[in-house]
């Protein structure tokens, strides 16, 4: 009896997958190119299973399979035709932003985990939608950002929350961003939604003023003031309908962050400086950071491995699933709605010309 209550429960929504079991992973939408990440790297690993691709453009599918040399029978045409076959434990959606929402609001009836690429949501309304769903439905959400894998990132966190700290933190500057989607080569599906005001819900502001956003957000214990944002389209050829440029700053009752998501750097870069009353962060990328303490020349910070199932999104994701870890920080919902609210506040005050007011949670 006690083994058969034990399966029925791991058939309940929400319920965790056995911890000696694969977590049986689909994928859902083959238009963000970020799939071609994760595709070779669930290869070869034995804690998390690909078990089927949801992608109602067969053309597309057939670009997948040949590139990565994938099986036909994988492909599914709709989320209900793939659970007609097959278990499915987690889902990784790789849709525009726009659709996060109604691959959310379809598991979460299912009890089935989600993650998604950031950002987290097109809007407010949608964010606050999926945080409905995943609490009605039992799931947990993971938002996934390169950035929250670096070992720099965790280390800067580390040592002002318990480490020397720097003395209260007094500014931020973050930069994110690269040459353009158009410069670098994306795939046209990837382009299309990506430049589309409604299916990314802006341009470089959204595509990468979300780094900054979630960023400062865990860092920053403080709800924002204020949002002022300006934008601007510096390749109209590329980007008719959305900004390629912006500068978003946030102001706290004992802060100031400096968001400066662009598509028209010369070079990819996802790095930031933190400024504190005795001492300041520098973090040139993802795995190197410097200290440097009132006028004293800057010092290297030992910048060690993330260890697991912290280190790496999947592992991370099975975690999850798995039900050892809740998602937290700067994979998690409550960060990302904060970072949303930024975000829209950044976009109402680039329209406006005015800075906007965040109210008091």
């Amino acid at each position: 009896m006690k083994g058969l209550f034990a399966a029925l429960l791991l058939c309940l929504p929400g319920a965790a997958v056995a911890a000696d079991a694969p977590v049986r992973l689909a994928i859902v939408g083959l238009v963000h190119d970020h799939v071609r990440i994760i595709l070779p790297a669930l290869v070869g690993r034995k804690d998390i299973k690909l078990v089927g691709i949801v992608e109602p453009d067969a053309a597309l599918c057939g670009i997948y399979e040949k590139g990565f040399h994938l099986t036909p029978s994988l492909f599914y045409p709709t989320f209900d035709a793939l659970r007609a076959a097959t278990k499915v434990d987690a889902v990784a959606t790789f849709t525009s932003a726009y659709d996060h929402r109604r691959v959310v609001e379809m598991c979460a009836p299912l009890g089935i985990d989600v993650m998604m690429e950031k950002p987290f949501a097109v809007s407010m309304d949608a964010a606050r939608a999926m945080a409905d769903a995943a609490r009605r439905g039992g799931i947990q959400l993971v938002i996934n950002y390169e950035t929250t894998w670096y070992p720099s990132v965790r280390s800067a966190h580390e040592y002002i929350e318990g480490g020397p700290g720097i003395g209260g933190i007094r500014k931020i500057v973050a930069h994110d961003g690269h040459q353009g989607p158009a410069i670098i080569g994306c795939s046209p599906y990837f382009l299309a939604w990506l430049t589309d005001p409604v299916l990314n819900g802006g341009g470089a502001i959204m595509d990468f003023g979300c780094y900054g956003a979630d960023l400062v957000t865990w860092f920053i214990h403080e709800r924002p003031l204020s949002v002022f944002a300006v934008t601007q389209r510096l390749q109209p050829k590329f980007y008719p309908k959305v900004d390629d440029d912006a500068t978003i700053v946030i102001t706290y009752p004992h802060a100031q962050a400096i968001l400066e998501p662009s598509w028209d750097w010369s070079y990819g870069r996802k790095d930031m400086e933190i400024y504190g009353a005795t001492a300041s962060l520098s973090l040139p990328n993802g795995d190197s950071i410097f200290v440097r303490t009132g006028d004293s020349p800057e010092a290297a910070l030992p910048a060690p491995a993330i260890p697991a199932p912290e280190g790496d999104y999947l592992s991370y994701l099975v975690a999850v699933v798995r039900g050892r870890i809740t998602p937290s920080g700067l994979s998690s919902v409550e960060t990302n709605l904060v970072a949303t609210e930024i975000l829209d506040a950044a976009r109402q005050s680039a329209r406006t010309g005015k800075s906007v007011a965040i109210p008091a949670d």
